[in-house]
């Protein structure tokens, strides 16, 4: 029996790179793209830690003068009136804080109603315009917001702070003193949190559309009713990503500067008449009023308020992307779970 035996094909060579065409082996096609893709993306970022090292060493360096400077030399800024650098810091501080929580603490309940309406409630074609009625708003000019307030808000809150100041609640020193017009940091606050309402609500309202769909339908399968099935599965998955929309709100609000120009009477107290004018001011502002005007030391010492207001924005920032971090909320990025699980 004749026995056939099959020669082994032999194995196909390589192509040749004068081929068009052909890759070549060992070269995985892109590869020079992805490192041009790849330095780009690093340079960026370079650029972008370049410039926030640039903006802080500026800021150190032009309010170094008045950081150093004596008291006699402080006696020639006149907007100082006779205070030291940090008794003139301090108020401004404090007017900027209480305006932007009290702005916080108004906008926030407000976002997530509208946020929890838009995601849950509403039709879907309502939902739509709703949505793109927010985005509008977050574009609207801080002048217009200034000028809206100015014009319109305050002559409509001048009854109700009448009626706050010598009713019933006319002894509560928040509430007590009031004289129109209605200038005061409750009219500016309201303003801001007019202005950060889209802000938070677009936040807000995408975290809630990421709640995952079977969580929502176990809830309402085990018989929770709608509000119960919002309260145990979409406002717990949801509360990290609340915070750090506030916590983006409040940044926005601590930087404002027209509409709390245009609205608020300026003072440099640390009261808490929230309805008496001529008590507050923040630093933004204040930075906006006097800077036309001032020269040599004086606009050292309007950078070094300026200096500490990026550092406390810098910190509201901070902690928002600790928060993000911390519970894996995604906003402009992935927090530290999400960075796990695409490992």
């Amino acid at each position: 029996m004749d026995t056939t035996y099959s020669t082994p094909s032999p194995a196909p060579q390589a192509a040749s790179t004068s081929e068009a065409g052909v890759i070549r082996p060992g070269r995985a096609p892109g590869r020079a793209g992805n490192s041009v893709f790849t330095a780009l993306s690093y340079g960026a970022g370079v650029i972008i830690m370049g410039l926030l090292a640039l903006v802080t060493a500026f800021l150190v360096y032009r309010a170094l003068p008045a950081l150093t400077a004596s008291a006699q030399d402080l006696e020639g800024v006149s907007f100082m009136r006779g205070r030291d650098l940090w008794g003139y810091v301090a108020p401004l501080v404090f007017g900027t804080l209480l305006s932007s929580l009290l702005a916080l603490a108004v906008a926030v309940p407000l976002s997530i109603g509208v946020a929890l309406f838009i995601s849950h409630f509403a039709p879907r074609r309502l939902a739509q315009g709703l949505g793109y009625l927010v985005d509008l708003l977050a574009a609207v000019p801080s002048v217009v917001f200034g000028l809206w307030g100015f014009l319109w808000l305050m002559p409509l809150l001048d009854p109700f702070y009448t009626w706050l100041s010598q009713g019933p609640l006319g002894f509560v020193p928040l509430f007590s003193g009031y004289t129109a017009p209605a200038k005061n940091i409750m009219t500016a606050s309201l303003v801001l949190a007019v202005m950060i309402l889209p802000i938070i609500t677009a936040t807000v309202r995408e975290v809630f559309l990421q709640t995952p769909t079977l969580h929502q339908e176990a809830s309402l399968a085990l018989g929770a009713t709608r509000y119960e099935m919002i309260r145990q599965a979409v406002l717990p998955y949801a509360r990290s990503g609340i915070v750090s929309a506030s916590m983006l709100g409040l940044g926005r609000a601590l930087g404002e500067t027209m509409a709390v120009l245009m609205i608020m009477s300026p003072g440099m107290t640390t009261s808490l008449h929230l309805l008496q004018a001529g008590r507050h001011q923040t630093i933004a502002a204040n930075i906006a009023a006097q800077f036309r005007e001032a020269f040599g030391l004086s606009v050292d010492v309007l950078i070094a308020t300026g200096l500490v207001l990026f550092i406390i924005t810098f910190v509201v920032n901070s902690l928002a992307r600790w928060v993000v971090a911390r519970r894996g909320a995604v906003y402009g990025g992935v927090g530290r779970a999400g960075r796990r699980r695409r490992a």
